[in-house]
């Protein structure tokens, strides 16, 4: 993926930010490899690195699974000493609690905080609250996932309709609706899809609007 990064968008715009994700890999059949240690994380940012033809990484996210709690402090550690040569701007935490989260900055600043979060999965919402209060980005993926509940899509064609947006352009403006800090990163595979969840961001949901979203059940 570096490597395809690379070859668009090289030469980089000077405001251009660029973030990755070490930890884990995700093999081919959808399973997850072994936890990555301080070595394979430093081996990770380095290989990022030379695929995209940059000194320093803009924000490293380290990847983190439901039993990593004990290897927080010394992972993150090998990320904040790569941060402290230069070579990564700002760290991220992918998948976190709000203690992992704690044990983290007592590290080194955390700027952001990449979790699982929308419309009809709205787990951990401390943490979200806990980004909105320390000014940390709070990056929701899978926030157009239904994850096997009912999509309520009556009450979304009829607020969408209102504002003459889509479904899908709902449920992002109200995961934007939740903090300042909110930045969604819905997943796509065409430009008409792109522009069409950019144009989330301009959508203002009506008070009543939000009222009848935040009431489903999740």
């Amino acid at each position: 993926m570096s490597n395809l990064i690379r070859s668009v968008l090289h030469p980089y715009p000077e405001d251009l930010v660029l973030a990755a994700k070490v930890g884990p890999v995700r093999h081919p059949d959808g399973s997850w490899g072994a936890p990555a240690g301080p070595r394979e994380l430093v081996a990770g940012v380095h290989r990022t690195l030379r695929e995209l033809g940059r000194d320093h990484l803009d924000l490293v996210y380290l990847r983190l699974h439901e039993d990593d709690d004990d290897t927080v402090a010394e992972r993150f550690g090998a990320l904040a000493a790569l941060r402290e040569e230069g070579l990564i701007r700002h760290l991220g935490l992918s998948n976190t609690t709000t203690g992992r989260l704690a044990r983290a900055q007592r590290i080194a600043p955390v700027a952001a905080v990449q979790n699982m979060y929308g419309l009809l999965h709205r787990q951990n919402p401390d943490v979200l609250d806990a980004c909105t209060g320390q000014d940390i980005a709070f990056v929701p993926f899978f926030s157009l996932e239904t994850l096997g509940r009912p999509e309520p899509s009556e009450l979304l064609a009829r607020i969408a309709a209102r504002h003459g947006a889509t479904a899908a352009q709902v449920r992002l403006a109200w995961t934007m609706a939740r903090s300042p800090v909110v930045l969604p990163i819905p997943g796509t595979s065409s430009v008409a899809h792109v522009e069409e969840n950019t144009a989330a961001a301009d959508l203002l949901l009506t008070p009543e609007d939000l009222a009848a979203l935040d009431a489903l059940p999740t």
